[in-house]
């Protein structure tokens, strides 16, 4: 895994403002971004294989959010996976979903920015 500063994020969001945001606020704190309009465009090809860290928006058609992080899982079971969401009910169900415990941290849009940034560092640090 690389270090923070060059780590590299994958952002998934069918919303094009929330993935061009996101994109340059990595960008802005030396991450390395790849950005996807949808679940099957990371999941295709070898992109999971290149990425420190996955950032995926919850509900979007096709594969949600969820079936992203377990998607992910299966080929990098450590994978760092963060969801947003914009949707109270999505946020509800993580509470109660088994998978919720896979999640490295949850964001409701609008999210601080500040907080995403350090939900990443964590996300990408070393393990001891």
């Amino acid at each position: 895994m690389s270090t923070f500063s060059q780590a590299t994020v994958a952002v998934v969001d069918d919303d094009l403002a929330v993935l061009e945001s996101v994109s340059e606020l990595l960008e802005s704190a030396g991450y390395a971004a790849l950005t996807f309009s949808s679940g099957s465009a990371l999941l295709e090809g070898d992109a999971l294989h290149r990425v420190d860290c996955v950032i995926s928006d919850i509900c979007m058609a096709g594969i949600d959010g969820w079936q992203v992080m377990a998607l992910a899982h299966q080929q990098r079971p450590q994978l760092p996976v963060i969801l947003l969401t914009a949707h109270d009910r999505a946020e509800r169900m993580t509470r109660d979903m088994p998978l919720a415990g896979d999640v490295h941290a949850l964001f409701r849009k609008p999210f601080s920015a500040q907080d995403l940034l350090s939900a990443i560092a964590d996300a990408v640090s070393p393990r001891a």
